[in-house]
């Protein structure tokens, strides 16, 4: 038996090792060839101190107060020479992949649909046998190659693996590199490289109520974390509110709505910016954000959108002299 430990370095590189029944993280770290950093391996000088988003683990009674305090401890601070997981966990690692000797791993594999899901938004699966061990925290994207070019993309998985295939949401920039490849040249079977996965923006436990708010193709994170959510299930209530800018960008709404018949307590809604539109919600996000879904602060939003989106929510959210739990959020911009 073992459990599967993911390792967030704070350059942005995730890596995920096997820790088998009874050893603890930074030998199974050290087995697989990642070497975080320690000294004494005796729970003494807290050189390994690294900080638990998730997960069940023992650390025992081996180790001092002076590498590792009480209250640390119930704040979820581990030392891995003493941390031994009993579920799957997460662990934040103070120190880049590069001096933990380890790196963003990379893929092959082939495209195996492309789809225009509108004017603005192009849906992407690849497919390939090394994607089989392709492990990744929902919200996390990776980097994508351009097929015929030494330069590479930045794009949130849209879904959980499945069979070793994965999906992204991509935005359709006139002109844009990725975009003008899919569009024109790309076809089924077509090799593309995808290296990661990458950043800090993904699920974390779920411990209240959470609030999810995606701009135009920063939807994908969210589906992915939803499809987690669903096999997994979460005692608390989910809201989903989806911003765009016309009618046309609007996109997955069916697969939303199997997701909400999918978990009991998840619900969304959409939103269209343009004065022109004829969908039944218009505006932005901020003004479809109701007293209720902050709770009175105690709420963990997730947000991923353009900079112009991340800076409103965040402005608005100031103003209503709320304060969440736990704000995470992404920008992206598209790359001409």
């Amino acid at each position: 038996m073992s459990h599967k430990i993911a390792l967030n370095f704070e350059d942005g590189v995730t890596r995920f090792i096997d820790a088998k029944l009874g050893e603890t993280v930074a030998d199974a770290a050290y087995r697989q060839g990642i070497n975080i950093p320690l000294d004494c391996r005796d729970g003494a000088c807290g050189a390994c101190k690294c900080f638990a988003e998730a997960g069940q683990y023992d650390l025992g009674e081996d180790y001092i107060d002076d590498a590792l305090s009480q209250a640390e401890a119930e704040q979820g601070y581990v030392l891995t020479c003493q941390m031994r997981a009993e579920s799957d966990c997460v662990v934040r690692v103070p120190a880049s992949s590069e001096l933990c000797k380890t790196q963003q791993a990379s893929f092959e594999a082939a495209i195996s649909a492309v789809r225009q899901l509108s004017d603005s938004t192009i849906a992407l699966s690849i497919k390939g046998e090394s994607l089989s061990k392709l492990a990744f925290l929902p919200g996390q994207y990776v980097n994508l190659k351009v097929p015929g070019s030494e330069q590479s993309r930045a794009y949130s998985f849209s879904s959980l693996p499945k069979d070793g295939e994965v999906s992204f949401l991509i935005r359709n920039v006139p002109g844009g590199l990725m975009s003008s490849f899919l569009t024109g040249l790309a076809k089924a079977g077509d090799s593309m490289t995808l290296a990661g996965p990458l950043g800090s923006f993904y699920l974390r436990e779920i411990k209240r109520p959470l609030l999810l708010l995606a701009g135009g193709t920063g939807l994908a994170p969210f589906t992915a974390m939803l499809e987690k959510i669903a096999e997994q299930g979460s005692a608390h209530p989910l809201h989903l509110i989806y911003g765009v800018t016309h009618d046309f960008d609007l996109v997955e709404m069916d697969k939303l709505e199997a997701l909400a018949a999918r978990i009991a307590n998840f619900t969304y809604s959409a939103c269209v910016a343009s004065p022109d539109s004829s969908y039944p919600h218009k505006g932005y996000v901020t003004q479809h954000i109701a007293p209720r879904h902050l709770n009175d602060g105690d709420v963990d939003v997730y947000l991923c959108g353009p900079p112009p989106m991340v800076e409103a929510v965040s402005q608005y959210i100031r103003e209503q002299g709320i304060q969440p739990a736990n704000f995470y959020y992404e920008k992206f911009a598209a790359s001409a």
